[in-house]
C-alpha cells in the first residue's frame, strides 16, 4: 500500500527569513500615515498663515481690563465705534516696527467718535519695560494689563504682535499676525470701513 505523501510547506532556504507581520502591514500604515497628514493640512489654516481666523465675522469677545495708568477699559463700552485691537510686548521685535504705524493711526484718528486704537500687554515680565516702550513711542491710546493672558486666551492669540479689526458693530472683520506694515494696516482698516494711512 502507498502513501501520497502529505503536502508539506517548502523549506525555507539557508540565510532567508520569513517576512514578519510588522513588515507587512508597513506600507500600508505609512500610505494611512500620509494621507492622514496632508488631509489635515489640507482642512486647517496653516500655522504661518498671516490674516484670518476662527473670529472673522463673530462678535470680538468683550474684556473689562486695566490700563497702565489704572483707568478702567471695556471692549463693549466702545461700541458704535470700530476697534484695533493691538496684542504686543516691549520685548517683541515686530511691534517695535509696528509702533510708529499704530501711533500715526492713533494720533490722525483722535478725538469723537471715530476709530479707537487699543493696545493690550501679552506676557509681559516687567511693567517698567512696557511703560518705556510707550514713552519711546510717544504711543498715546490705552495700554491693558492681561493678567494669566485671559484676554489673549479669548481672542486664540498664539504669538504676537497680533491685531483685530473690529468694525463699529463689534464684529470682528479682520485679524493680521506677525507685525504690521502700511499695506497691511490699510487692508485691515479698509475691512472696518477706516480710511487707510
Amino acid at each position: 500500500m502507498t502513501h501520497s505523501p502529505s503536502a508539506q510547506p517548502a523549506p525555507t532556504p539557508p540565510g532567508a527569513t520569513t517576512p514578519t507581520v510588522w513588515k507587512r502591514l508597513l506600507p500600508p500604515l505609512l500610505a494611512a500615515g500620509l494621507v492622514a497628514i496632508l488631509g489635515t493640512a489640507l482642512l486647517r489654516p496653516a500655522h504661518n498663515a498671516t490674516t484670518g481666523g476662527p473670529l472673522i465675522g463673530k462678535t470680538a469677545p468683550d474684556f473689562k481690563l486695566q490700563s497702565l495708568d489704572g483707568a478702567a477699559l471695556r471692549l463693549s463700552a466702545l461700541h458704535g465705534r470700530p476697534v484695533v485691537v493691538n496684542f504686543w510686548a516691549s520685548w517683541c521685535g515686530p511691534c517695535r516696527e509696528e509702533a510708529p504705524l499704530l501711533r500715526e493711526l492713533s494720533t490722525k484718528q483722535a478725538g469723537g467718535q471715530g476709530l479707537a486704537v487699543v493696545g493690550v500687554l501679552f506676557q509681559e515680565p516687567r511693567e517698567e519695560a512696557a511703560r518705556n516702550f510707550i514713552q519711546d513711542y510717544a504711543l498715546a491710546y490705552p495700554h491693558l494689563r492681561d493678567p494669566n493672558s485671559r484676554t489673549a486666551i479669548d481672542y486664540g492669540v498664539a504669538g504676537i504682535p497680533e491685531t483685530f479689526f473690529i468694525d463699529a458693530q463689534g464684529v470682528v472683520q479682520h485679524v493680521d499676525r506677525g507685525g504690521l506694515d502700511r499695506a497691511r494696516l490699510n487692508a485691515g482698516l479698509d475691512k472696518i470701513g477706516v480710511p487707510g494711512l
